[in-house]
């Protein structure tokens, strides 16, 4: 950007100001923003853990998807908007409302309370993308343009999530695909409008300190409901006895690798590598829009795993205890693996060697009961932990010495 474009965000109503210390500054209107997600990702875990099956997990991840959907496109906008400007900070605790009302929804999403969290939801996308449209059209108008097609293109999707809502079973959920298939498609095909022209990579010029950070803080939100979950399971005991704090402080281990496989290599990375690329744009998209969607669905199935595990420690496996121990850390690691191949080109070996080691778990499940096969799922994270922090400090120090 030129000092002239500079200037002109620095003196915006309502657009950060670029290229100051500030610019990748999370806002305190961010954080109080994300509270209400607290609430939508303990929804999400107690809809999945009260009905699981192959059609709940479907719904759940329909349900994740839309709600990451929502999250995210609101991070991308703060990264440009200013949330301490008061428009802005008004349309965050708007939003806040009705992300409150959209997680109240979401436990009969596919019932009764599939039209409220489809009214919502549209709500939602197509008026953020408008304000956006509308606050940017002086000082910006090329983005300003970028968010006209984003709002044509959420009434589009929107057609089919209202249409969803009037219909029932099969048809709701058919609808609703294809409305998060037209959610997903449009970055990917530049919110292209006949008349209007398509969006290019160059366009999105975002702050990879920010956009690291705010995603960081959602992986937090789902980590923490992981502990929320193991503490409520185990307050509910009538007995706390010592093996329940052994399988107490596996959980918890559990949970503090996900957090350490996450944030100790691949957090940091992304952040600098987005502040030092020509098209920032196009790797905040693939590793922050697209490939956090499978790290934040593994945690929430993790947690989901734990309340199985603790609930029920002793007995067979059956098949939603299983799927959900082994499924939730595979699930995660791809994830990561997506991320870290984004940012660094490579996939790390150690995840997809955790991979095979969870997968070649399902062997054993005939065998074992939940809190051994929860046990062995930890340990088995553990050591892709302990595997990447060795690789990475021996080719850091490699490098040293080379240098």
């Amino acid at each position: 950007m030129t000092a002239t474009t500079d200037d002109r965000f620095a003196n915006s109503a309502c657009l950060r100001a670029r290229g100051t210390a500030q610019e990748g500054k999370v806002a305190f209107a961010e954080l109080f923003f994300d509270l209400v997600f607290v609430l939508t990702i303990i929804q999400l875990s107690h809809s999945l853990a009260a009905h699981y099956s192959l059609l709940g997990l479907v719904e759940a991840a329909m349900l994740t998807m839309a709600i990451w959907w929502v999250w995210i496109d609101t991070t991308w906008v703060t990264n440009w908007l200013d949330p301490d400007k008061a428009p802005v900070r008004l349309l965050l605790f708007v939003l806040m409302f009705l992300g409150l009302m959209l997680s109240i929804a979401i436990p009969t999403a596919f019932g009764a309370g599939g039209l409220l969290f489809a009214l919502v939801f549209v709500t939602m996308q197509v008026g953020r993308a408008a304000f956006t449209a509308y606050v940017m059209r002086r000082e910006w108008p090329q983005n300003s343009l970028n968010f006209t097609r984003i709002t044509i293109w959420a009434v589009f999707s929107g057609a089919f999530w209202l249409a969803g809502a009037f219909v029932e079973g099969e048809a709701r959920l058919g609808l609703w695909l294809v409305a998060l298939a037209i959610d997903y498609a449009s970055p990917a095909l530049g919110f292209v409008v006949p008349g209007l022209g398509r969006s290019t990579v160059g366009d999105w010029q975002v702050s990879g300190e920010h956009m690291a950070e705010r995603c960081a803080l959602f992986v937090i939100i789902c980590l923490g409901e992981t502990i929320l979950v193991t503490g409520r399971t185990v307050a509910g005991m009538e007995l706390l006895d010592g093996f329940t704090i052994l399988l107490l402080a596996v959980a918890f281990l559990s949970t503090a690798t996900m957090w350490w496989i996450y944030f100790r290599f691949g957090h940091g990375e992304a952040a600098h590598l987005i502040e030092h690329s020509a098209t920032p744009g196009r790797i905040a998209r693939m590793a922050f829009t697209y490939a956090h969607i499978p790290i934040v669905a593994g945690i929430i199935l993790s947690a989901v795993a734990e309340e199985f595990a603790l609930a029920h420690p002793h007995g067979a496996v059956d098949f939603k205890t299983a799927s959900a121990i082994i499924g939730g850390p595979v699930v995660f690691l791809a994830g990561n693996i997506w991320f870290k191949a984004a940012i660094r080109g490579r996939s790390p070996l150690s995840h997809i060697a955790g991979i095979a080691a969870l997968l070649a778990l399902s062997v054993a499940v005939p065998l074992v009961e939940p809190y051994q096969l929860f046990m062995a799922a930890a340990a088995v994270l553990f050591g892709v932990a302990l595997w990447e922090f060795l690789s990475l400090k021996s080719t850091r120090a490699d490098h040293v010495a080379t240098v």
